[in-house]
């Protein structure tokens, strides 16, 4: 993954080593100056990607005969025999864990290392983080809009931005909540629950019940087949009286379809009611082939709508599954789940809740992986310090400025449990303790002093990657996901809210603010 790098990376990595540079110990720091979506949070993610590539970091012969080909014919040839050589032995990352909650300005993780190196990683950390950490929070947004009961099922294989971009999507939306994925190569590589039944071509491909086949089911209690055709026609002529629906206006070809799947897959029959009419075709058939189920001993899993007013529709479905409960006797026919798409929002969540609806179920895509709402987090990768001299970017825009030299990040919780405050420090200083009252000054807001006691104080950092080598067992994917959950559940709901949230203050220590202060002065 070592020529994962944009060029100036390696013109840059030259000028270092033909200044004699390029040993000189760094640190650098990966973060993002805004919240995503106007909201408070990210989720961090991408961390065990980054770490799998800085192991492997390495320039093979034929990458370093490439490079030889794009950079300048004055490039000394000792340069490339130096970047033959190049591992990451000796780098150092901390990072927070994947899968917490970050906030703006606050270090996801940090970099020391040679100058030379540490600049080279630059890039490849940025693209492995920003899109990880930016899907895994749009998809925590859709989590929170839900509610914890709804399942949420991402779908986005089609619509995503390639094969890898699918790929990420899948893996980093289900460590932001999601349950399950359609893409069946994420199923495999990451373990995520793949599901998925029948789409409308699959109706649309059937006109009658002679093209059934296989026919017949035999019962789960055992005994002679039945024929499934039959059966569920016999039962679509009193579902029809139930719902008051002409019987002719029931699509046969629709009605095929669902009893050929049934026959195929008796244990997860799922009707896809909106290939005709909802009210008079896709709801009778699917009512009659999942009471002929029941009868054989077998139970439908669902039903999914796929357009139209999606809310109001899912209350129509539930009124008639719980009529047909009622006169059929079939209890659980009620409480059948009901499953929608069709090009799902934020927006489309907020409506079901403020409509009111029956739905259990809600499939994203388009708007779950190219995150329309904003198309990038905006990581930056900036050094900090170099030669234990720390550095500083300066800018009249604050938001832009950094945070000079290698630090120390804490989490600070009020009474409640809540993270109310995250606190840089320089490395050196003491940690600070729960009880503690600390001098503290709010980035935005650097020349005032605040006085804050925190009950409790967490350290975020931990150090993943030392001497080559992943230095800490890495969670699971579903641990990471479990994580991610928990860490959401601490927010104060004012910091939780996608609309206009309370702002999440960022805090340097009383040394930190003196140094960045004596630097500003002396760079003036």
């Amino acid at each position: 993954m070592a020529p994962l790098a944009d060029l100036y990376q390696l013109t840059m990595a030259y000028g270092h080593w033909r200044a004699g540079r390029h040993r000189a110990p760094a640190a650098a720091e990966l973060f993002f100056r805004r919240g995503p979506f106007r909201g408070a949070f990210a989720l961090g993610a991408g961390l065990a990607e980054g770490l799998r590539c800085l192991r492997a970091f390495r320039f093979s012969a034929a990458d370093v005969a490439y490079l030889r080909s794009v950079l300048p014919s004055t490039t000394e040839d000792a340069f490339f025999d130096y970047l033959a050589t190049l591992d990451t032995s000796e780098v150092t990352v901390t990072a927070v864990p994947e899968g917490s909650v970050v906030f703006a300005r606050v270090p996801f993780l940090q970099v020391k290392g040679p100058l030379l190196v540490v600049q080279l990683l630059e890039t490849m950390l940025l693209c492995l983080v920003n899109y990880a950490s930016l899907v895994a929070t749009n998809a925590a947004r859709f989590r929170l809009l839900a509610g914890p009961d709804v399942k949420l099922m991402e779908m986005g294989l089609r619509r995503a931005q390639g094969p890898d971009g699918a790929l990420s999507a899948s893996k980093y939306s289900y460590i932001g909540g999601f349950d399950c994925t359609s893409n069946i190569l994420a199923g495999k590589l990451y373990g995520i629950p793949v599901r998925g039944t029948i789409a409308h071509s699959f109706i649309m491909s059937f006109t009658s019940l002679e093209e059934v086949q296989p026919r017949e089911l035999s019962p789960l209690a055992g005994g002679d087949p039945v024929d499934l055709p039959a059966l569920a026609s016999s039962w679509l002529g009193q579902v029809c009286e139930v719902l008051q629906t002409p019987l002719e206006k029931a699509n046969q070809g629709e009605l095929a379809a669902f009893v050929s799947y049934a026959v195929t897959f008796p244990w997860d029959f799922q009707g896809l009611l909106d290939t005709y009419c909802v009210r008079r075709s896709g709801l009778p058939n699917f009512c009659a082939v999942a009471l002929a189920l029941h009868q054989l001993g077998y139970r439908a899993i669902g039903v999914r709508l796929d357009s139209g007013d999606l809310a109001q529709q899912s209350k129509e479905i539930r009124q008639v599954l719980r009529a047909c409960a009622d006169r059929f006797q079939v209890p659980w026919f009620g409480t059948i789940p009901i499953a929608v798409s069709n090009d799902i929002s934020e927006q489309s969540l907020e409506e079901f809740s403020r409509e009111g609806s029956e739905i259990d179920m809600i499939g994203v895509g388009t708007n779950l992986v190219t995150c329309p709402l904003q198309p990038s987090l905006g990581c930056v990768y900036k050094l900090v310090e170099v030669n234990g001299s720390p550095c500083l970017k300066l800018t009249e825009d604050e938001e832009k400025m950094t945070i000079p030299g290698t630090k120390r990040i804490y989490r600070l919780y009020d009474a409640a449990g809540h993270p109310f405050m995250d606190l840089m420090a320089l490395e050196k200083e003491p940690s600070p303790s729960a009880g503690q009252e600390l001098v503290v000054h709010v980035l935005g807001q650097l020349d005032e002093a605040r006085t804050v006691v925190p009950t409790t104080v967490e350290s975020l950092h931990r150090t993943y990657f030392r001497d080559g080598q992943v230095c800490e067992l890495l969670p699971s994917l579903l641990e990471v996901r479990n994580h991610a959950q928990m860490s959401l559940n601490l927010l104060s709901p004012t910091h939780r809210r996608l609309h206009e949230p309370q702002p999440y203050p960022v805090a340097i220590t009383e040394q930190l603010h003196r140094l960045l202060t004596e630097l500003q002065q002396d760079r003036r």
